[in-house]
């Protein structure tokens, strides 16, 4: 999910907080072997996904009636915080990192610690996404579905006229130095209105017909999709520890020497700058205005099927110390008020099994977390033309590392956000760092 929707989320779930003991009711234990479950998500390939998993449910279950609904993500968290408000809230739903705080902190979720314990389920099937999922009483709140990391998408038509290969853009090294290969590939791509490539003496920087790639300056605080796969390769994190830390190390220098980098990219008229191209990055790979694009794993089965272009997906480039980036991770969470724990246990550890999301990643609208399950996701595709072992690698090669929870989403967002749109708009300099550091530290202490 977005940060601007998860941001807009938070300020909802925040209204809740004095009704959540009147919205669990006196049966929030409960429990029974049969009836129906309720499941929510708020992506409609993902309910077409899940759909697939339910006859093999049904039939080790057929006391189960699992009921699927999803609703457009806009709506999506609306309606679950009038869920816990009045006492409605689906049994089980998929949710994203940043809102376990809040979930879990007002007790809207239930710890599945006894749960687990109970039933003898085994985590360790996951390869990804378990502790990103433990709040800070140290209790497990969600079971892992899927995750995201990012991936550089290119157009292999404008790649090949200006004489470079296939290699050239999965192989791109970089540096804040001088940018490496990745820097001389994104100058070759750049073709000004009069035909003179980025790299080339009398480029117009004014006048770009074609950016080497799509902007790299964003103003969520994690940067996944932008500058964040670039500025891990030098070893930094997001947050001090790997959960709930203490303060963002914006202040880093290898921090600020990344982001003068990516900004200096666009006065260079090698990508836009901020906020120039306000379409989605398939459109701008599809109408031609960039050759490369860097984004998220969920565009994979959409981007490389843009009409009239042909797509690559290239891995994110290789720093200092290797190639690594910050991985969000998607879990069900289960209703504090449900009166159906057991049978929503057996329909969520269900869909944590490999037999499940085998069967529901096989078209890859989504990476499962469990690796056979992604394997699955991966040679499904790869028979459709679609090449998604580079992020089998990621994985398997130890290149991911997993988004923290943090506490105070909603102010950090409202607070670092304008931060860094004024600084990529060029009205703060690098100094506005060393600021957002220390707020960072002020809020997450709150």
């Amino acid at each position: 999910m977005k940060p601007k929707r998860i941001a807009a989320v938070l300020a909802l779930v925040a209204l809740t907080v004095t009704l959540t003991a009147c919205s669990k009711g006196e049966d929030s234990g409960s429990s029974s072997s049969g009836g129906t479950v309720n499941w929510w998500t708020w992506d409609e390939r993902q309910a077409a996904s899940y759909q697939k998993c339910l006859p093999g449910f049904q039939q080790a279950n057929p006391g189960i009636t699992v009921k699927i609904s999803q609703y457009g993500v806009e709506d999506y968290f609306t309606k679950l915080t009038a869920g816990f408000v009045s006492g409605a809230a689906p049994d089980a739903f998929q949710n994203s990192v940043p809102l376990l705080g809040a979930y879990a902190g007002q007790k809207q979720i239930l710890a599945l610690d006894d749960q687990i314990k109970k039933t003898g389920y085994d985590l360790s099937v996951f390869d990804i996404g378990v502790d990103s999922w433990k709040y800070t009483d140290g209790k497990q709140y969600g079971i892992p579905l899927d995750w995201a990391a990012a991936a550089i998408y290119f157009n292999k038509d404008k790649v090949a006229a200006a004489g470079l290969t296939d290699a050239d853009i999965t192989g791109m090294t970089w540096n804040p130095d001088d940018g490496g290969t990745f820097d001389d590939v994104v100058a070759r791509l750049t073709v000004d209105k009069n035909g003179v490539r980025g790299d080339q003496p009398g480029f117009d920087k004014t006048k770009v017909a074609t950016y080497g790639i799509g902007s790299l300056a964003a103003a969520d605080f994690n940067g996944q999709t932008s500058w964040n796969p670039f500025v891990s390769t030098l070893g930094w994190r997001l947050g001090d520890k790997p959960a709930w830390p203490t303060r963002f190390p914006y202040d880093n220098p290898d921090f600020v020497k990344t982001l003068e980098y990516v900004r200096g990219l666009g006065e260079r008229g090698l990508m836009p700058k901020f906020g120039q191209l306000t379409v989605a990055g398939s459109q701008q790979i599809g109408s031609g205005s960039v050759a490369m694009v860097q984004g998220g794993t969920w565009d994979a089965t959409s981007i490389t099927k843009i009409p009239g272009a042909k797509v690559g997906i290239a891995p994110t480039v290789k720093g200092p110390k290797g190639r690594s980036m910050i991985s969000n991770s998607n879990a069900n969470n289960i209703y504090a008020g449900t009166k159906n724990l057991d049978a929503t246990w057996k329909w969520v550890t269900y869909m944590g099994s490999e037999a499940c999301q085998s069967a529901a990643g096989a078209d890859a609208t989504f990476l499962p977390s469990i690796a056979k399950s992604l394997q699955v996701a991966v040679d499904a595709q790869k028979a459709q033309g679609l090449d998604l072992s580079g992020f089998v690698a990621a994985l398997n090669n130890g290149e991911l590392y997993p988004a923290p929870p943090t506490a105070n989403g909603q102010e950090l967002s409202d607070t670092i956000q304008p931060m860094f749109e004024a600084y990529f708009s060029g009205e703060r300099d690098k100094d506005v760092f060393t600021e957002m550091a220390t707020k960072t530290e002020k809020i997450l202490a709150e």
